[in-house]
C-alpha cells in the first residue's frame, strides 16, 4: 500500500482525485481504486513540550531554573486533533511505501517528517520514503507532480532547517518570556511579557521608528537653480551640483545647510556666462518585474488595494484551496522552473477568461517573449506565485478579484517587451560651478502599458533646447530655493513588510550588515503576516489610518528590554544560519551551540535590565495566558508556540 500524507485535508483531497476511482472515503482517510491511501495532518499533529513535561518544577516560573534546555527533545500529540494522529500513525505502521505530500517549503517539510519519524516508521520505511511537491491543485498538476516523486532524503536537509528554527524558537521564545515576566511582574507589571525572536525585533522596528519621528527637529537646507538662456534665445533650469569643497557646509545626504554658501552661489553665477561641458541623449529600458512571491505580493496588495498583509495571505489560501486559480501562496520565490513555460498559452487563457481589467492586453501579449522568470537554478522547494490554467472560477469576491489581478498582471507582463525611457542630462559650467538638467521621459510603455503608467516630461523633453559642448548660454537669473528635512514616515503595512524582507538595512551592527545581503529578511513568507497581526493583539501596535504605531505598552516593552532584543541583527543572522543549513554549510549543532551561548548573555542583560517602566500596565492573567497559549501564537514566533504551522 502506497500511503500519500498530505498537510491539510484540502490537498489530501486534491491527491485522492488525481487517483484511480472509484475512491472509498473512510474517517480520516480515502482510499483508491488500486489500493493507495490518502491521510492528511490538520496543520501540525505534533508541538513540542511544554517545559513542565521535562520536569514538574518547569510548572511554577522561576529564575532560578532558567535557561530550560531540554537534553533529549520531546514532541507530544495535540490534544484537539488525537483523532486524526491516530489514524495517520495506524496507516504509517502498515504502509509499505509513504509518500511526504507536505506543502512544498520547510515546515512542510518537517511536518510530515516529524510524523513519520514520531509514529514508528521503520529504517526502510523511511529510507524509500519518497516526497511529492505540489503547487498547483488541479488535477492535471497534481498527476504531474505525483508522476514526478523524488526521493525524501534529498530534502532531508529543509526539514533539519526546519527543526533547527524550532527548537531554537522555543528556547528563545520560553526563556526569554519567563525572564521578562517575572522581572515586569516584580516591577508592578499585571500579566505576561511575551518576546519572540521575531516579533520582538518587529516591534522594535516599530519603537524606534516612531521615537525618531517625535524627536525629529526639521532643519533647512538649500538649492540653487539657474535660468540658462542660449544665444538662439531658448532657456532652460540647470541645478547647482556643490563640489567636493562644500562638503564641511553639507550633511551626510549632500544637503547644503549653509544659507549663506547658497547665497553666494547665486550672487556669482547671475548674470555670468557659461558654457555647456555636456549634453548627452541616451535611451534606456527597464526591464519587467518578476512574479511575485508572497511578500512583494502582499506589499503591493497593500499600496494598491489597502489590504493588510493577514487579508493578503488569507485570499490567497482561498484562491490557492478553494477556487484553484493560483499555485502555492506561500512562497519566497519570484522565479519559475522552465518547464512552466510551456503552459503559458493556457495560463493566459485562463487569465483572459478569469480577469476583467486583464482581457484586453491578453491579445497583446507575445507568448514567443521568454523573460529572466524561468530559471531552474533559483526556483527552490517552490516557485512564484502564478496563475493556473484554470478558466472557470466561480463567484469572486472583491478582496479575490484583486489579488488574482495583481498575481496575474505580474505574470502577463512576463510577455511584453521591456518599457523604453528617452534621457537627456545637460552639464553647464558656471564660474567654475557646475548646473546640471536632467530630463527623463517614457516613450515605449512595454510592460507598463498593464500598469496604467502616464509618459511624464515628454513635453519638456521634447522642448529642451538642442545644444553642444562647448556652447556659451547666459545666466540671466539664480535663485535659492529652501527646503526642509522631513522625518521618517510612520510604518504601514506595505513598508513595515519591505522593512522585514530587507532586514539589512536596519541592522545596526556593521560586522553584521556586512555578511547580510539587501534580500536577508526576519519571518518567512508564511509567518509575517502573523507576526504583525499578533503584535495588534497583544496591544504592543496600534493602527492610524494606514499608519502603524506603537503602544505605550509596546514603547515600554522596547525600553526595559536589553537593545539587542529589540534590533534585528540576531535573528537576521539567524535566518541566515538557518538558510546555510538548508544549503548544507552549516549543522544543525552548529547553530543550535551558538543559539544557547547567545541564549545565555541575553538572560543575563535581561535580568538586570529595569522594568520600572511597565509598572502599572498591563492587564492579561497569567493562567488567561496559558490557556491561549495556541490561538495566540500559531507559531508566529510567540513565546508559547514554535512548533505550529509558522516558519518563525
Amino acid at each position: 500500500m502506497k500511503l500519500y500524507i498530505a498537510e491539510k485535508p484540502s490537498l489530501g483531497r486534491a491527491i485522492a482525485n488525481a487517483l484511480p476511482k472509484p475512491h472509498k472515503n473512510n474517517d480520516g482517510f480515502i482510499e483508491a481504486a488500486n489500493g493507495d491511501i490518502v491521510t492528511w495532518c490538520i496543520g501540525h499533529l505534533l508541538e513540542q513540550a511544554e517545559p513542565e513535561a521535562y520536569d514538574p518544577k518547569f510548572k511554577k516560573w522561576a529564575i532560578a531554573d532558567l535557561p530550560i534546555v531540554p537534553e533529549q527533545w520531546q514532541l507530544v500529540a495535540k490534544s484537539k486533533t488525537k483523532k486524526q494522529f491516530n489514524t495517520v500513525k495506524k496507516l504509517i505502521k502498515s504502509a509499505k511505501t509513504i509518500v511526504n505530500a507536505g506543502d512544498p517549503d520547510r515546515e512542510g517539510q518537517l511536518l510530515i517528517d516529524e510524523m513519520i519519524n514520531f509514529c514508528g516508521a521503520t529504517k526502510s520505511q523511511k529510507e524509500q520514503t519518497l516526497r511529492c511537491l505540489i503547487s498547483d491543485l488541479n488535477p492535471s498538476a497534481v498527476k504531474q507532480a505525483i508522476n514526478n516523486l523524488k526521493p525524501n532524503l534529498d530534502f532531508l536537509s529543509l526539514s533539519v532547517s526546519a527543526l533547527s528554527r524550532a527548537r531554537a524558537d522555543w528556547l528563545y521564545g520560553i526563556n526569554m518570556t519567563r525572564m521578562s515576566t517575572i522581572k515586569g511582574q516584580q516591577a508592578g507589571y499585571q500579566g505576561v511579557l511575551s518576546i519572540g525572536r521575531v516579533q520582538t525585533p518587529v516591534l522594535g522596528l516599530v519603537v524606534y521608528r516612531d521615537w525618531e519621528i517625535a524627536n525629529f527637529v526639521s532643519k533647512p537646507f538649500y538649492e540653487v537653480e539657474a535660468q540658462l538662456n542660449t544665444q538662439a534665445g531658448a532657456s532652460y533650469i540647470g541645478k547647482w551640483q556643490p563640489s567636493e569643497a562644500c562638503q564641511p557646509y553639507m550633511d551626510e545626504e549632500g544637503r547644503v545647510l549653509v544659507k549663506g554658501l547658497a547665497e553666494n552661489v547665486a550672487i556669482r553665477v547671475k548674470n555670468q556666462p557659461g558654457e555647456v561641458s555636456k549634453d548627452k541623449s541616451t535611451q534606456s529600458k527597464k526591464s519587467r518585474p518578476l512574479p511575485h512571491s508572497l511578500s512583494t505580493l502582499q506589499i503591493e496588495a497593500a499600496k494598491v488595494f489597502g489590504m493588510n498583509a493577514q487579508l493578503v495571505l488569507d485570499t490567497c489560501q482561498s484562491l490557492y484551496e478553494r477556487h484553484k486559480l493560483i499555485t502555492y501562496p506561500r512562497s519566497d520565490c519570484r522565479y519559475l522552473p522552465k518547464e512552466h513555460y510551456k503552459e503559458r498559452s493556457s495560463v493566459v487563457g485562463a487569465i483572459d477568461a478569469i480577469s476583467d481589467k486583464l482581457s484586453a492586453f491578453t491579445d497583446k501579449a507575445n507568448l514567443e517573449i521568454k523573460s529572466s522568470a524561468w530559471n531552474d537554478s533559483k526556483v527552490g522547494a517552490h516557485h512564484a506565485i502564478i496563475p493556473t490554467s484554470k478558466k472557470s472560477s466561480g463567484a469572486l469576491n472583491q478582496n479575490e478579484q484583486n489579488v488574482y489581478y495583481l498575481i496575474a498582471r505580474h505574470y502577463l507582463a512576463q510577455f511584453f517587451e521591456p518599457s523604453v525611457y528617452a534621457e537627456r542630462e545637460i552639464h553647464t559650467l558656471i564660474q567654475g560651478g557646475l548646473f546640471t538638467s536632467k530630463f527623463k521621459s517614457l516613450i515605449d510603455k512595454g510592460w507598463e502599458v498593464l500598469f496604467n503608467k502616464q509618459e511624464k516630461g515628454e513635453v519638456e523633453l521634447a522642448q529642451l533646447p538642442i545644444l553642444k559642448k562647448g556652447e556659451q548660454v547666459q545666466c540671466v537669473d539664480a535663485q535659492v530655493i529652501e527646503k526642509h528635512t522631513s522625518p521618517p514616515k510612520h510604518f504601514t503595512d506595505a513598508t513595515l513588510l519591505a522593512a522585514m524582507t530587507g532586514i539589512a538595512r536596519y541592522v545596526t551592527d556593521p560586522e553584521i550588515k556586512k555578511i547580510l545581503k539587501e534580500t536577508d529578511g526576519i519571518g518567512t513568507e508564511a509567518t509575517r503576516a502573523g507576526i504583525i497581526e499578533l503584535l495588534f493583539k497583544r496591544q504592543y501596535l496600534q493602527r492610524k489610518g494606514k499608519a502603524i504605531h506603537s503602544t505605550e505598552i509596546g514603547q515600554s516593552v522596547i525600553k526595559a528590554l536589553p537593545e539587542s532584543v529589540g534590533r534585528p541583527d540576531m535573528t537576521a543572522v539567524w535566518e541566515q544560519s538557518l538558510e546555510q543549513i538548508y544549503q548544507k554549510s552549516q549543522s544543525y549543532n552548529q547553530f543550535m551551540g551558538s543559539v544557547e551561548v547567545h541564549l545565555n548573555r541575553l538572560l543575563q542583560d535581561t535580568q538586570t535590565a529595569s522594568f520600572q517602566g511597565l509598572a502599572g500596565k498591563g492587564k492579561a492573567s497569567f493562567k488567561r495566558f496559558k490557556k491561549g497559549k495556541r490561538s495566540a501564537s500559531k507559531g508566529k514566533s510567540g513565546a508559547k508556540s514554535p512548533r505550529a504551522k509558522s516558519k518563525t
